[in-house]
């Protein structure tokens, strides 16, 4: 539902804000353009996809990603992809859509983002692929997982017209990612979930991964692992006759590296930081190596010590559990609501908000690096819940919003600055608790200079939040009995129309609305 139930159906060309584009049920890819502050032009026809397309059963939605002036990508919703060279689309004479790649990929998906890349004689575009696929060994779970597909396809030098696939990667998850982008650079990735995604073998056989499955049940785990909310600790089963000579034990801020006897145990990046300098290790009972590792993001649940390591089994403390259970023991009953008209009579959840629920999962936001397909940084967002996500330059990673307590923040991920990645560039006053008043919110947005927020409802609605600006006049609250210097406002548009809306999009000066009849267009004026 998540990834396809509030699909945005209209896009707009970051490059060129005055145009959006959207795929009819006829498979035709339209294109709109501003004629006139709150004119558009005709529609026109740029692309069709194949007839037979629009007949499989099994097709998701089309869906398109402009990943430069000159290129977008497409997904015809039936598992194809298609690298589209466009010319330059905001001249009418040089724009011509012309098919430069055209592959079936595998199961239906969605495109989330692409980039192109030019380096020497070899141009690339790399995309991310959305799926959600059966998982035939979870029989515990939905029995489902989220597969994050990485492709890069190439054309290594001019002479030669043909794209082909470069590098193809795949990430596993057990959640929907509310953001994930590729680096302009190409050299990595970030996503925000609330579950965490690991790299997987694209091409896996189920029959290997089932055997893989029984080996490591049956095989003893080479380490065992338990955590606080300050530190971990380590315990690795030493061979026999093993001296302090034999133990080399390396910690590093991201890594760790175990060997015993020459034999190497444990080598990778661990899930999160630790400080080095204060973790410790000692020998004992004389056949077991301890390892303690200080938690740098202190109250962080790591749910793996190495990434993608299975070799170990984490150990739950009993005792931490019978403390937590201890804890709970005044919240549970065996009778339902034994006594209502006590003095602290339980919670009516009628009369909460959306903005009063606290989200039991939170959500992580993790970089990947694209060279050794593993987890560089971790930054656990706690309650800063996710809003939406906006291109405010198309040469750099979208941006994505987060609420910090009342209000909305926006983050611009540099991939270049490796110790400040996420910056943070605009503050929305308020915004944070006003969004979650409103419940039959669909689609969330922002202009690119920040200038205002908007949001639409499923059906009509569309709410307009206008950063502060100066007064013209002079104002004053009688209350306090200062003069007000800002005012920030709010605006409500109520369309003419009860259709549902399918896509929603904001640019500098407009709002663009689409809904199964028609496209409509709101002039936001920005000055006072």
């Amino acid at each position: 539902m998540h990834a396809f139930g509030m699909y945005n159906y209209l896009h707009c060309d970051s490059w060129y804000q005055d145009s959006v584009y959207y795929i009819d049920n006829l498979g035709r890819m339209m294109n709109l353009k501003v004629m006139l502050d709150t004119a558009l032009g005709k529609p026109r026809e740029v692309f069709r996809l194949p007839t037979d397309v629009m007949a499989c059963d099994t097709r998701l939605c089309a869906s398109i990603h402009f990943t430069s002036s000159t290129w977008v990508t497409l997904s015809d919703g039936t598992g194809r992809l298609y690298l589209i060279e466009t010319g330059e689309r905001g001249n009418n004479a040089s724009e011509k859509w012309e098919i430069m790649f055209n592959e079936e990929l595998g199961d239906p998906f969605i495109i989330i983002h692409s980039i192109s890349l030019l380096k020497a004689e070899e141009h690339s575009i790399a995309t991310l692929l959305l799926r959600i696929e059966k998982e035939e060994l979870d029989r515990k779970g939905s029995g489902f997982y989220v597969s994050l597909e990485w492709v890069t396809i190439s054309k290594k030098n001019k002479d030669n017209k043909k794209y082909e696939i470069a590098k193809r990667y795949s990430l596993r998850g057990k959640s929907v990612p509310h953001y994930a982008a590729v680096e302009p650079d190409g050299n990595g990735l970030m996503i925000i979930s609330y579950k965490s995604f690991t790299f997987v073998p694209v091409a896996q056989d189920i029959e290997e991964k089932k055997d893989e499955n029984m080996s490591e049940k049956i095989k003893e785990p080479l380490y065992y692992w338990q955590q606080t909310e300050d530190d971990l600790t380590v315990t690795v089963r030493l061979p026999e006759d093993s001296t302090k000579g034999d133990i080399q034990v390396q910690v590093l801020p991201d890594h760790v590296n175990i060997v015993l006897k020459g034999q190497r145990v444990l080598e990778g990046n661990l899930y999160s930081s630790v400080d080095h300098e204060s973790s410790t290790w000692i020998i004992k009972d004389n056949n077991s190596l301890e390892i303690s590792l200080i938690k740098k993001n202190e109250g962080l649940t790591w749910p793996e010590l190495v990434v993608g390591d299975k070799q170990g089994e984490f150990i739950r403390d009993s005792a931490q559990c019978a403390a937590i259970a201890e804890r709970l023991m005044h919240l549970t009953s065996e009778e339902l609501n034994p006594n209502p008209d006590k003095e602290k009579p339980p919670c009516n959840a009628q009369e909460l908000e959306e903005c009063d629920i606290f989200f039991e999962e939170s959500s992580s936001l993790s970089r990947f690096d694209g060279n050794t397909l593993k987890t560089t940084h971790v930054v656990n967002l706690g309650s800063n819940q996710y809003l939406f996500s906006v291109i405010v330059d198309p040469k750099e990673m979208p941006c994505f919003c987060l609420r910090h307590d009342v209000d909305a923040l926006l983050w611009q991920p540099y991939s270049s600055k490796r110790d400040d990645m996420w910056e943070h560039i605009a503050t929305f006053n308020a915004l944070g608790y006003v969004q979650a008043s409103k419940r039959d919110k669909k689609f969330f947005a922002c202009s690119p200079n920040y200038s205002y927020a908007a949001l639409c409802e499923c059906l009509r609605r569309v709410f307009i939040y206008r950063q502060p600006t100066p007064m013209s006049t002079v104002l004053y609250n009688r209350k306090e009995g200062r003069q007000v210097g800002q005012v920030a406002k709010q605006q409500v548009a109520s369309l003419e129309t009860n259709d549902p809306i399918l896509g929603f999009q904001a640019t500098n000066e407009r709002l663009f609305v689409l809904t199964t009849k028609n496209l409509f267009l709101i002039k936001v004026k920005t000055e006072n």
